[in-house]
């Protein structure tokens, strides 16, 4: 049966894209008013699980590159993701079948929404990565060696580049320098494969995921935040206030930290969140209470909804919790790639789960 993306969903989906977004991505309220827009200019956008496409099928991995603050004011025309399709097109020698997330956190889980409802083609159930990660190389593309190349990035000016780079890492030093040269976003595409390829080398059924997790917050009958955390589940890192905010802009990314005060049972701690686009590591002292790949979130806490980097600050009441990355960011290639030491922190990967049992 075809299921379909439109407005009743679309503000589920993006409080789902939010958490998964583990503070960065874009924020999701940007990404739900132009998919809202969209939806209503073009209609409700088909969605697909891989297992409808045929194997030839040409999909267009696609999202924002870039820090997310800049994405509040330098926000996009809406035709970026039209010009990458039709360059890509003209690279492959033939049609691009559907759309699909780089990343399903924040607002680039929305974007493919925004570009297809006017090209009227579908979207798939997957994404690149199963939350966000602040450098393109940060694919389960990149896993599946699958080739990064061509890449395709545009802005809302109609600048457009070609990217053949040897791997995903030179792919994110150019395009890194090419969006800084944009004003700090930009859009892309890269990882271009068929359906055939993809099945067994994205993270499926995420769309799916990202609208549970938004129902888990939006059906609560008393407490949202102990209805996600029960559901998903996930680890509660700290309760408290916002204390302290530290955040740059350098290189195209948001770097800094924040810093959490425990209110009520967790009176007495201090939680300091290490930042680059996304949360990647919570410290309790010189504890680590959980780190990259798992997601680490930032809610309100009265209503659960995710707070992105950018808009952390202080007095807020927050509950900061953790919980499992997909399953491929735990092997060795995946930690390799987007564990603690990859970001440049002197410890090793512990699951999140497993951290807060050592707390019990």
């Amino acid at each position: 049966m075809k299921r379909w993306l439109d407005a009743d969903c679309l503000p589920q989906l993006a409080r789902g894209c939010a958490i998964l977004g583990t503070g960065g991505g874009g924020d999701s309220s940007v990404g739900l008013m132009m998919s809202l827009q969209a939806i209503a200019d073009y209609g409700p956008v088909p969605l697909l699980g891989l297992e409808e496409l045929p194997d030839e099928a040409l999909i267009m991995p696609c999202g924002g590159v870039g820090a997310p603050i800049v994405g509040i004011e330098k926000i996009e025309k809406g035709d970026e993701g039209a010009r990458l399709r039709e360059r890509l097109e003209a690279i492959w020698g033939r049609p691009v079948a559907a759309l699909m997330s780089s990343e399903i956190g924040g607002t680039n889980g929305m974007m493919p929404i925004v570009w297809a409802a006017p090209m009227h083609l579908p979207v798939v159930d997957a994404d690149c990565i199963g939350r966000a990660f602040p450098e393109l190389q940060h694919s389960t593309l990149e896993l599946a060696g699958i080739s990064p190349s061509p890449g395709v990035m545009t802005d809302e000016r109609g600048n457009l580049v070609e990217f053949r780079t040897i791997s995903g890492v030179w792919l994110e030093r150019v395009g890194r320098a090419a969006t800084v040269a944009f004003g700090g976003a930009s859009s892309s595409s890269e990882y271009t494969l068929t359906a055939g390829q993809a099945r067994g080398a994205v993270v499926d059924k995420s769309i799916s995921l990202a609208l549970h997790i938004g129902g888990l917050v939006s059906g609560a009958a008393e407490d949202p935040v102990a209805a996600l955390v029960d559901g998903l589940p996930a680890a509660q890192l700290v309760r408290g206030k916002v204390v302290d905010v530290e955040r740059r802009l350098t290189q195209g990314f948001v770097r800094g930290s924040a810093v959490v005060e425990g209110l009520g049972p967790d009176h007495g701690r201090v939680v300091r969140l290490e930042i680059q686009n996304e949360n990647l590591v919570a410290l309790d002292g010189g504890e680590v209470l959980a780190s990259v790949p798992d997601l680490i979130t930032v809610l309100d806490s009265e209503t659960a909804n995710a707070i992105p980097t950018e808009r952390l600050r202080y007095g807020q009441r927050v509950t900061v919790i953790g919980f499992p990355c997909a399953p491929v960011w735990r092997t060795p290639a995946g930690l390799a790639l987007a564990g603690p030491r990859s970001f440049g922190y002197d410890f090793d990967y512990r699951p999140v789960e497993e951290l807060a049992r050592a707390r019990l």
